[in-house]
């Protein structure tokens, strides 16, 4: 019988996603009601042993009711008075239930509505999108209706909701290789509302972006910088006061980054002059102020001013409070947290265009050793860390770059579950993560140091030893496919010329130079692990004899003397190298001092030298008096925490 019913169980186990479960509870304002609660068993209730009598006088409560289905929830409700069923039919079940049943319906749970999703050539497919789209589904007219709603009452984790989980639902059912709703056939269904359409469009030509085949067009890049400065305008148009609008922290970072992929993806498109046809390259010719550098930049050091983000992070460094020198727009939620995702904007534009130094400047308040309470959006972690640590490596602080590298990629080895579902942005951050392992390996090559044991199994199981291994034995081409794959696209600043040769291939230019720069300082460095193989193996060694060890295998014309002033050369130049500005303290990335990297140093004297190991062994003491402090640091916290 017990699996009988359990068998049922199971069967019916998906009918329970179609349940609404609604509940309300009173809570007492009074310090006491005079009731006694106390636990009934079965058979218990009437026995007068268990009857108590209580205070039948009113006191002051308050109703609250909320309704839970799957993964959706309503509001939560406050009622006044005595609920009784003509007010619950009238206030919570017609206004409350009905729509939040529409709007879970509309998820394609439980729906039956058809919708021909139509397939096959997408030059073909705008025309057939232009009829069909007059009869949106029922269930995404609910969903746009019900969004808008939420955005315009300001229910921010609503909004979260919708935007995280019910959005990209509706786009894996419906539209998954084909745009969303025209703006056209939208703005009825939600009263012509100009920011709620601002909003979609950003969404719909986003999505155009990530998941729609032959797409982007040159116009739907146009009409996207378009529907940007008419988003940017409307937050930044008011001097005195900030406009009503509350969005998700994670909507507004990927509104900041998908702003300037466009960007990037635009000045890739414009730079391939190959295959336009020329009237696409006057018409990109005449649109030269479209996706310029400059109005990008412009944006994001408005948003950053206009928040003013950087004089609150330098007060949120020495330990103040952020909001006595905020202002009036810097304490709204929207602008502080667009002003500081912008500074990230800023590092990634700046790390696009080559500009390493001034990429690290504008992140000088935020400390980037530590957590803080703008770090809380994972992809803009993991984005920053990915741009910090590339620029490093550029300006040769590789320990700084190993630094950046190792902490973050231990951050998603912890929580790797979260970026399992497919997204675009997780696909971006899968991405990185791959390119980071790479960046890390290239530099343990240039200068090598300890890291975190689970992170050099990692670059084990993904067979980089092997790579490194080619790298360490001075294969150039490793080098360079590395660096190559794990670099971001460069761009160049300005556009190709009118009278450009089609022929000539411009998106690459900027990749080759910055792979060119890079290759220089390899070709440098390119007999640095050899000379340190050998220089460990001994505490006293002739100059002439490393010579000759560095000569073997050279062609019968080679002479020790030459050989002897060629290895000068090389261990003047590692002695140069193994030295690194490394960050110590401070809010300025751009600030450290000049430490030695290397595990051994010598002198030369006499034509002999003299090598010492300076490698410290593993002190474990260190290692747990940190962990100790870490956790009474967490008990603490943990008991200042009031429940």
């Amino acid at each position: 019988m017990p699996r009988r019913r359990g068998r049922a169980q199971y069967q019916h186990r998906a009918e329970w996603q179609n349940v609404m479960f609604s509940d309300e509870s009173c809570f007492n304002l009074c310090y006491n009601d005079g009731r006694t609660r106390v636990r009934l068993y079965r058979g218990e209730r009437n026995l007068r042993a268990f009857i108590v009598k209580r205070h039948s006088g009113q006191t002051l409560s308050v109703i609250v009711w909320g309704v839970n289905v799957d993964n959706m929830r309503s509001r939560l409700l406050r009622i006044q008075g005595n609920l009784n069923s003509n007010r619950y039919i009238r206030e919570v079940s017609e206004p409350e239930v009905l729509l939040l049943f529409h709007n879970y319906d509309g998820y394609g749970y439980s729906g039956s509505l058809e919708y021909d999703q139509h397939g096959g050539d997408p030059h073909a497919e705008s025309d057939y999108d232009r009829q069909g789209y007059n009869n949106i589904p029922d269930m995404v007219k609910r969903f746009l209706v019900y969004f808008r709603n939420c955005i315009s009452e300001g229910l921010i984790f609503e909004i979260q909701n919708l935007y995280e989980s019910s959005f990209p639902k509706l786009t894996e059912q419906f539209f998954d290789k084909k745009p969303w709703p025209e703006v056209s056939d939208v703005a009825a269904l939600v009263d012509n509302d100009a920011v709620f359409l601002i909003l979609y469009k950003e969404l719909y030509y986003r999505h155009i972006y990530a998941r729609v085949t032959g797409c982007p067009t040159v116009d739907q890049r146009f009409q996207s910088f378009y529907n940007y400065c008419d988003l940017f305008n409307h937050i930044l148009k008011y001097r005195l006061d900030p406009i009503a609008l509350e969005l998700p922290d994670q909507w507004l970072w990927e509104l900041v980054d998908e702003f300037v992929y466009q960007f990037q993806s635009f000045a890739q498109y414009r730079a391939r002059v190959q295959k336009k046809t020329p009237e696409e390259l006057e018409k990109l010719h005449n649109n030269n102020k479209v996706w310029n550098v400059l109005c990008v930049l412009n944006v994001l050091h408005s948003l950053v001013e206009r928040s003013k983000i950087k004089r609150q992070l330098e007060v949120y460094a020495s330990g103040g409070d952020p909001d006595s020198v905020a202002g009036e727009f810097g304490r709204h939620s929207l602008y502080k947290m667009l002003g500081y995702f912008s500074l990230v904007g800023l590092l990634r534009v700046h790390s696009l265009l080559g500009d390493y130094y001034q990429a690290i400047k504008v992140l000088e308040n935020i400390e980037l050793n530590k957590k803080s309470q703008y770090s809380h959006v994972p992809a803009c972690q993991i984005s920053t860390s990915y741009y910090v640590g590339f620029a490093y490596m550029m300006m040769r602080r590789y320990s700084d770059a190993i630094r950046t590298f190792s902490s973050i990629l231990l951050y998603i080895q912890r929580t790797k579950q979260l970026f399992q579902s497919r997204t675009y942005q997780n696909d971006q951050i899968n991405k990185q993560t791959d390119q980071m392992y790479h960046l890390l390996a290239i530099c343990l090559v240039l200068h090598p140091q300890c890291i975190d044991e689970s992170i050099h199994q990692v670059l084990r199981e993904k067979n980089f030893h092997e790579k490194m291994y080619k790298m360490q034995y001075g294969e150039l081409s490793e080098f360079e496919s590395c660096f190559v794959y794990a670099c971001p696209k460069f761009l160049s600043p300005a556009p190709p010329p009118a009278d450009a040769p089609p022929d000539y291939d411009y998106v690459k230019e900027a990749i080759k130079y910055q792979t060119r720069v890079f290759m220089d300082e390899v070709k440098q460095q390119k007999m640095l692990p050899i000379i340190r193989s050998y220089l460990k193996l001994y505490t006293t060694l002739p100059l002439s004899k490393l010579a000759t060890f560095m000569g073997q295998g050279e062609n019968s014309n080679w002479n020790l003397n030459d050989g002897m002033k060629a290895l000068i050369i090389h261990l003047l130049c590692f002695k140069h190298k193994m030295k690194n500005v490394v960050w110590t303290k401070g809010t300025s990335g751009l600030e450290g001092k000049f430490q030695s990297g290397s595990e051994l140093d010598f002198y030369i004297d006499h034509q002999m030298i003299h090598i010492a190991d300076t490698k410290v062994a593993h002190r474990y003491g260190d290692f747990f008096i940190r962990k100790i402090l870490k956790f009474e640091d967490l008990n603490r916290k943990l008991h200042m925490i009031k429940i």
